[in-house]
């Protein structure tokens, strides 16, 4: 389990896959590698991947996940190359700060960036803000509700406004900073992670009207 709320960037240094059925990545962060334990689970630009192995590497970690046909398919991981960078979360742990919104890293679709608008830019005091616009594939647009939450490759954000399959958020000078947000550009897929309270809603609703 996940809150959306960025703690590192990655970067791919090695992949090898096998067959098209699995890839195999070594992830470089600034980690502490005696604090990441073998088959953790740690938020890789949204998918929840486990650690089959991990070693220290420059003043950080390295580790290895293993992307599996479903999430090849489900996600843009299947193209991920060496110095893609990642938005990393480490999975929560009792007690810790709930910052964005219960994510699980289970992705359920691609989302394209169709929009960029720079609301300020680097030279403002806070630096640069910008808009994004990005459409939902069509069976998920249900799930996006103006000022309820989404995430977008393993970010927690805030939906400003919805049109039909078309929906925009608002990315603060911080984010832009420490996320791989800063070097997005329309027409790029990301990652999306529909809310979980908004998905059993739905399920409800579908059961009540079918008799369940």
């Amino acid at each position: 389990m996940f809150t959306g709320i960025v703690t590192d960037l990655g970067e791919v240094i090695a992949a090898e896959d096998h067959a098209g059925k699995l890839r195999r990545l070594r992830i470089a962060s600034s980690y502490d590698p005696a604090g990441i334990a073998i088959g953790a689970s740690i938020a890789c630009s949204g998918p929840c991947l486990t650690v089959v192995a991990v070693g220290a590497h420059g003043g950080g970690a390295w580790f290895d996940v293993d992307v599996a046909a479903e999430t090849l398919e489900r996600t843009n991981a299947g193209r991920w190359q060496l110095g893609a960078r990642l938005n990393l979360e480490r999975s929560l742990k009792i007690g810790d700060e709930l910052g964005g919104h219960i994510v699980t890293g289970h992705i359920d679709g691609l989302a394209q960036l169709v929009g960029r608008d720079e609301i300020t830019d680097a030279d403002s005091p806070w630096g640069a803000t910008a808009r994004f616009t990005i459409r939902a594939p069509a069976n998920l647009a249900r799930f996006i509700a103006e000022k309820g939450s989404v995430g977008l490759d393993g970010t927690s954000l805030t939906v400003n406004n919805v049109e039909r399959d078309v929906f925009s958020v608002l990315i603060i000078p911080h984010t832009l900073d420490v996320t791989t947000w800063g070097g997005r550009r329309p027409g790029d897929e990301v990652n999306l992670e529909v809310d979980l309270m908004a998905r059993y809603a739905a399920r409800l609703a579908e059961a009540q009207a079918s008799g369940y």
